[in-house]
């Protein structure tokens, strides 16, 4: 079950102390230097908002507060997850329209995998399905590691290649070819957790 978070906005259509993304997301969304920011409590939150301090005792001081001024939400993308039980594990990964949550495509469960692996395949995927389409849209991961491997086109996994591990590097073998001999136009961005919430592809099994 996902941890409770509140969501604090400092410059939106309405400021305050939010306890949902989905209120959060209605005074933001499409709110010109929108600034706001998810907190683990609602102390830390309400320190945050009113510039008091924080669950150490430290005090948040305003330059924190403006590195928080937001990357708007490109909505017309995909966004891309993993869903994981255990790390090595069992793997399977979805990529969903950004603005309406609808799953446009999903892989069923790997027997074994890692998180970092999934999101390459997620993103790859995403690629060849953005590419079939002749679409130039964004693509949005929650993984800088992923991203990274996308852009050197090779995948730096560190899980042993062995019977059990045979079908994930089946695949991983093949996105790598994929993406040494096709080319794409798409933006692959990193998802804002801290400011925007869960990615839209979250299993919510955090």
């Amino acid at each position: 079950m996902a941890k409770k978070k509140y969501y604090v906005v400092w410059k939106g259509r309405k400021a305050g102390i939010f306890t949902t993304w989905a209120e959060c997301e209605a005074q933001v969304k499409g709110f010109t230097g929108a600034r706001f920011k998810s907190f683990p409590s609602k102390e830390e939150a309400e320190a945050a908002f009113t510039g008091g301090t924080n669950s150490s005792g430290s005090k948040i001081k305003s330059k924190t507060v403006k590195q928080e001024v937001n990357e708007e939400v490109d909505w017309d993308s995909i966004s891309v997850d993993v869903g994981c039980r255990g790390n090595p594990g069992i793997v399977e990964y979805k990529g969903v329209d950004t603005k309406t949550g609808e799953i446009l495509f999903a892989h069923d469960e790997i027997h074994i995998g890692t998180n970092n692996m999934g999101e390459f395949l997620a993103i790859v995927h995403g690629l060849a399905y953005l590419k079939e389409q002749g679409s130039s849209k964004t693509i949005y991961s929650d993984s800088m590691t992923a991203i990274k491997w996308v852009k050197q086109k090779k995948a730096k996994s560190t899980l042993e290649r062995n019977e059990k591990t045979a079908y994930i590097w089946s695949l991983m073998d093949r996105a790598e070819k994929w993406l040494q001999t096709n080319s794409y136009n798409n933006k692959i961005a990193k998802w804002h957790t801290e400011q925007w919430g869960e990615i839209k592809a979250d299993y919510g099994r955090k």
